[in-house]
C-alpha cells in the first residue's frame, strides 16, 4: 500500500455538552495539527498516489471552512460535540467529496482511503479511516 501525507493546521473555538467534559464544557479554544495521508495500492501512471500541490490545496479549503469559527455557531454543527474524533471524521468526509468531485485530479481516482488525523498536541491525537 503507497501512501502520501499532506499536513496543515486550523484554529477553532468549541465547548461540549456533558459532565465528562469537565471544564472543557466551557468555551475554548483549540488548534490542531492536521495530516491527511492518501493511500492506494498501486501507483497512478505518473508515479504518483496523488498530486501533492491538489492534495495540500484541497486539505487547506477543507479547513478554511473550519478555522477561526466557532462551532458552537456552526449550523451544520448543531447538537454535537465537535471532539476532536468527530472533526477528525467530518474533514474525512469533506476531502472524500472532494476526490469525488474531481478536485484532486483524475489520478485522485485511484485512491483507497484517506487517513484524517488531528493533533491537539504533542501527546495527544484522534484518527479516522476511511475507504472511498
Amino acid at each position: 500500500m503507497y501512501s502520501l501525507n499532506v499536513r496543515d493546521h486550523f484554529m477553532i473555538a468549541h465547548s461540549f455538552r456533558g459532565e465528562i467534559f469537565g471544564p472543557a464544557q466551557r468555551l475554548h479554544g483549540a488548534t490542531y495539527v492536521v495530516d491527511a495521508t492518501f493511500r492506494r495500492p498501486e501507483l497512478d501512471p505518473d508515479g504518483l498516489v496523488v498530486d501533492i500541490g491538489l492534495a495540500a490545496e484541497t486539505l487547506k479549503a477543507v479547513l478554511d471552512d473550519l478555522n477561526f469559527r466557532n462551532l458552537d455557531d456552526e449550523p451544520a454543527f448543531e447538537g454535537e460535540n465537535t471532539t476532536t474524533e468527530f472533526l477528525a471524521r467530518e474533514i474525512f468526509d469533506r476531502l472524500a467529496r472532494a476526490v469525488e468531485a474531481g478536485r484532486l485530479g483524475e489520478g485522485a481516482q485511484g485512491l483507497t482511503a484517506i487517513w484524517v488525523t488531528l493533533s491537539e498536541s504533542h501527546v495527544a491525537w484522534a484518527r479516522y479511516e476511511g475507504s472511498l
